[in-house]
């Protein structure tokens, strides 16, 4: 597999490509492409525009600006991960986490230890990207995030949304970039331990997963809570389940993040999709 180039960008030149990128990654209305002043403004205010490029092409981004985290002992800067596009045909092709570790890179030198981001957390590639090989985590949930979305990915369903911390100093977070990176967990690590997940979805006369009426007590130290492996095309095939969906997932996290877990690992193995939910004393390594 071929390894992406990562550069900075900074230019307008490099700024239009990224519009252009960005009109293949999410077939939005024009209004929906972040033009290339805002780019280049937040560039000469501490941001970040990251390319990754094959065969002179570029085929990937991500893009971020300083922020402000509101604490109990006042404001503190963070780095607010905002857009991160992969052009179709180059996604699951480690282009992803390239770009992701270019920018843990960078913000370390600004001297910051903190980003965050949002994402659906019904799409399971990049809660795998996400949670399992960045190392990020999770107890925050936003209902309608974004408002009403255009864009082809994202129309017609509530712009929920998890924002993650990554904290990027922390051992774990190393473990997971250093070249030695742990492996990924799989099923039988929760075989094993004989966790139960908290609920079990069932496959409808379409061949499609179905979210159940209920889910169990949220008790022990550790939770799985499944979703579907390919919500896309479940949304393609039937948009009343993947509102269902939806729905069903936001009361199952709400809860979860209400009683004090946290998404801390992410299973993507054989079909199937499942948050690791540690109670707030634990961690995952």
């Amino acid at each position: 597999m071929p390894v992406p180039v990562i550069k900075l960008l900074e230019s307008p030149g490099d700024m239009s490509l990224v519009e252009d990128l960005q009109r293949a990654v999410w077939h939005g209305s024009e209004t929906d492409v972040v033009p290339a002043h805002i780019f280049i403004t937040a560039i000469h205010n501490g941001g970040l525009v990251i390319g990754a490029y094959l065969e002179s092409q570029l085929v990937g981004f991500v893009f971020g600006f300083p922020g402000l985290d509101f604490t109990p002992d006042g404001p503190r800067p963070k780095h607010c991960s905002h857009m991160m596009g992969i052009k179709p045909g180059h996604r699951d092709s480690g282009v992803g986490f390239a770009l992701k570790r270019a920018q843990w890179q960078m913000v370390r030198k600004q001297g910051m230890d903190h980003i965050t981001w949002t994402y659906d957390p019904l799409l399971s590639r990049n809660a795998f990207l996400n949670i399992a090989k960045l190392g990020a985590v999770c107890n925050t949930y936003r209902r309608s995030e974004y408002g009403d979305m255009r864009d082809g990915l994202n129309a017609g369903l509530p712009s929920d949304r998890f924002q993650v911390d990554w904290w990027i100093n922390t051992r774990r977070v190393e473990r997971r970039l250093s070249k030695r990176a742990r492996r990924p967990l799989k099923l039988e690590d929760f075989s094993k331990a004989e966790l139960q997940p908290l609920y079990t979805p069932q496959v409808n006369p379409s061949n499609l997963l179905q979210p159940p009426e209920h889910f169990a007590p949220l008790e022990g130290r550790l939770l799985l809570a499944e979703i579907p492996s390919d919500f896309e095309a479940l949304k393609n095939a039937d948009f009343a389940l993947a509102r269902d969906w939806r729905f069903f997932s936001r009361e199952v996290f709400e809860t979860a993040f209400t009683q004090g877990y946290i998404v801390t690992d992410f299973v993507f193995e054989k079909g199937r999709s499942f948050y690791v939910l540690a109670d707030g004393e634990s961690t995952l390594e």
